[in-house]
């Protein structure tokens, strides 16, 4: 991932492209289940990230 061009997505991003909702966002953020940063109070999260979450569920899962 280049960060440079990384897509940022809000919190509601992700929980529409995880199907879950805005505590278990969060409760992912909070166990580093998923990464997230913070510009100026406004948390972010690298769309690669959620990619890999998945994958990482995915894997688990096998």
């Amino acid at each position: 991932m280049t960060t440079a061009t990384a897509e940022l997505l809000t919190v509601p991003d992700v929980m529409a492209r995880l199907k879950l909702g805005r505590s278990k966002v969060y409760d992912l953020i909070r166990s580093h289940r998923l990464i997230s940063i913070k510009i100026d109070g406004a948390r972010r999260i690298p769309a690669d990230a959620v990619r890999d979450f998945i994958l990482g569920q995915i894997e688990e899962a096998a």
